[in-house]
């Protein structure tokens, strides 16, 4: 992929939205960021998983909502679609601009203290770098999948991440380094079952539970561990509906354990999905399926 040509900062201090615009320009897909500068929260259309997306704006699931909704997966380089009615209310209220490194082909190494500064200096090959609040952002062409807390203070942000723009930055941007690409497999140091209690007692009248067979239950939790672990890309979403998938099938029946539920959130958290995240997605299913 060609390496993206990073913008200069104007020194007149440009609108979020023409700000927007000259990234788009480059190749770096701008999304708008409001007070607090994290996202805008969906629409009233993609609340609650209506669209089948997640409401804290991971993942996109299949909506094809027109506004900023999701996040990082609204980031685009279209001009029409930045410049479109349904963008207009964001960029007003807009306070800053972020971009969804791995939609351009990049990775942010975010260094969040002196520290973890320190620490890349040491390890890490030289690239491009931007002056952070505090630290840096080291930024690397290739992509990869993004992994927070990899290090006290080092982030990975690429795909399905954004990152605020903060300028050009400095240096020759190098190509993405294995030992980047190595921290993003550390597998998690703690893995959480559900802080609920998950097993459903069967109906009344509905005498034994069909599923309590063992090779049939191990057989599907297998098979959902399999269909995580296997995902390439929208890995939210996927473990949403694996976690929808379960519970349809033995959510209401009691034949699930804590065991089980262990396995799946390893599987998830293995692939890169946080404890809460984790815990958010077996909730929406729960809630989804009136458990």
């Amino acid at each position: 992929m060609t390496q993206p040509t990073l913008i200069r900062r104007d020194p007149l201090a440009p609108s979020p939205l023409r700000t927007a615009l000259e990234l788009a320009k480059t190749g770096l897909p701008p999304l708008p960021l409001r007070r607090g500068k994290v996202p805008f929260g969906n629409c009233r259309a993609c609340a609650d998983i209506a669209c089948g997306g997640r409401p804290n704006m991971k993942d996109p699931g299949p909506c094809q909502c027109p506004s900023v909704c999701h996040a990082w997966a609204a980031a685009t380089t279209d001009p029409r679609v930045i410049t479109s009615p349904a963008w207009a209310p964001a960029w007003r209220q807009a306070v800053a601009v972020a971009y969804h490194p791995g939609g351009a082909g990049l990775t942010v190494v975010d260094l969040d203290n002196p520290a973890a500064v320190a620490w890349a200096r040491e390890t890490l090959p030289a690239t491009r770098t931007v002056p952070t609040t505090r630290g840096e952002h080291w930024i690397y062409r290739g992509a990869m999948r993004s992994v927070n807390g990899v290090r006290d203070g080092v982030d990975i942000k690429s795909t399905m991440a954004y990152a605020r723009w903060l300028g050009p930055g400095t240096g020759t941007m190098t190509a993405l380094p294995e030992v980047v690409r190595a921290l993003a497999v550390k597998k998690p140091s703690t893995v959480r079952p559900a802080p609920q209690a998950i097993t459903v007692p069967a109906s009344a009248g509905e005498g034994t539970c069909p599923h309590r067979t063992p090779a049939y239950l191990e057989r599907g939790i297998a098979m959902a561990e399999q269909r995580i672990s296997e995902a390439r890309s929208a890995v939210h979403a996927t473990v949403y509906r694996t976690f929808l998938a379960v519970l349809s099938t033995h959510g209401r029946c009691g034949c699930l354990t804590e065991d089980h539920v262990t396995r799946l959130f390893t599987a998830a958290q293995t692939k890169g999905e946080s404890p809460r995240h984790c815990t958010d997605a077996w909730t929406n299913a729960r809630t989804r399926l009136g458990l």
